[in-house]
């Protein structure tokens, strides 16, 4: 019988460190990227008229009013996420634009975005909420500002 193990039992044995703060960060740059994307999109590229129209489209009420308000809590909200700063409200605030796309567009459509349903809106709205839980961790602006009161 060999008492020599493989790589692979090696490397199956080797613990490796686990960091909330480090896990929160990744989670906070990768959320923060996709709402700046489409906040971005929506007030640049289709700007306020267009993204209103879509909406309109879409069937969401006051399509008006909501598409900035949207366009903005997307792109302003992704932006303090990224770098954690006033991250619970503003993580409150994406979870609440999410959950009403969910249930307004995307919910009659099913589970995947190829077909428009909910796949892309509930991971963010899920994302949104763990940070609005957990708060942004050690690595963000709101610790930074937290440490020196």
């Amino acid at each position: 019988m060999s008492t020599t193990t493989s790589p692979v039992e090696r490397a199956a044995r080797v613990q490796l460190p686990t960091s909330p703060a480090i896990g929160l960060l990744v989670l906070r740059l990768a959320l923060g990227a996709v709402l700046i994307a489409h906040g971005a999109q929506k007030i640049f590229f289709y700007g306020f008229a267009g993204t209103s129209a879509s909406f309109a489209q879409m069937g969401v009420p006051l399509a008006e009013l909501a598409a900035p308000v949207v366009a903005i809590v997307e792109l302003i909200g992704g932006i303090a996420i990224a770098l954690g700063i006033l991250t619970r409200p503003a993580a409150v605030l994406v979870a609440v634009d999410m959950v009403a796309a969910a249930l307004l567009v995307h919910a009659p459509f099913g589970m995947f975005i190829e077909d428009g349903g909910i796949e892309l809106v509930l991971l963010l709205a899920g994302g949104a909420l763990a940070l609005a839980a957990t708060g942004a961790g050690r690595f963000s602006l709101d610790a930074l500002l937290a440490s020196r009161r």
